[in-house]
């Protein structure tokens, strides 16, 4: 069988790295282009070198359109325009769009799924990690048999991170307001200061932290009568996005257009 020639996006940024090595090492996907913004350090440079490994023969470019053309997959770890405008290009070429960006809004996400009606096969995550699509997994269903126990999220990240919640730690909010069949919009709390008064039944809530170098920290706390448990992750390593991010790749090839979460490439929603 034929490689899949896959597009890296942002491949100048940290994880635009990482995506490169994953692709460069997973068996099934070759590295097709690696696109970063008009005026970017790391345009002209070759793709492996920039990423710390062998060359791969292709220069990282500012030229979308060129970038595009023979492409089976994009992967996307940017920004929510960016992400939104390639979602669009990738329905109307009928690719594969991986999109690991966060801090989309919920006029982005619905441009994004629109895209996916259009003839685009998306799959977005606010986490590509194995362990973390299986802590929401866990999340969900420990909310539903708690269901009267407090839930709090606590994220943290390096301090070069640009938006909060995490989309992380959103993902893990929802899978918890899943389990107790609410709305997490209506129930999310993301800030408390002053005199806040007494926690409202059935909120759930989120603390951000950020510094230093962290990958990634996420640990939701289900705080009842007498007792609380912890349910959490640490990021060790960008890759574990990255190689998620190639292992859905791989999966979205063979599915029709629509919009996918790593749930359905873990085959997790039974």
């Amino acid at each position: 069988m034929a490689e899949l020639k896959v597009v890296v996006a942002g491949a100048g940024g940290r994880m635009g790295a990482a995506n490169i090595r994953a692709v460069a090492a997973q068996a099934g996907l070759s590295l097709h282009a690696a696109v970063d913004r008009v005026g970017a350090d790391a345009i002209g440079q070759d793709a492996g070198l920039f990423a710390g490994i062998a060359a791969q023969g292709v220069t990282i470019t500012d030229d979308l359109d060129v970038a595009l053309v023979g492409a089976d997959i994009i992967i996307d770890f940017t920004a929510p325009q960016a992400s939104v405008a390639l979602a669009a290009r990738v329905a109307d070429l009928g690719l594969v769009h991986i999109i690991g960006t966060t801090g989309c809004s919920e006029a982005d996400d619905a441009a994004i799924a629109q895209s996916a009606k259009d003839g685009a096969r998306i799959v977005k995550s606010g986490n590509f990690s194995m362990g973390m699509v299986v802590l929401t997994n866990l999340v969900e269903k420990a909310a539903a048999a708690l269901a009267d126990y407090d839930i709090d999220i606590l994220e943290m990240h390096h301090n070069r991170k640009v938006d909060a919640p995490s989309g992380t730690a959103l993902m893990l909010g929802e899978a918890a307001a899943k389990g107790r069949d609410i709305s997490l919009k209506a129930h999310a709390v993301r800030v408390r200061d002053g005199h806040t008064g007494p926690r409202e039944t059935g909120t759930i809530g989120f603390a951000t932290l950020r510094g230093g170098t962290v990958v990634g920290d996420h640990s939701v706390i289900l705080a009842g009568p007498g007792e609380r448990i912890e349910l959490g992750h640490r990021a060790e390593d960008r890759s574990i996005f990255a190689n998620g991010a190639a292992r859905a790749a791989l999966w979205a090839a063979d599915q029709q257009p629509g919009l996918y979460s790593m749930v359905d490439v873990l085959g997790l929603n039974d």
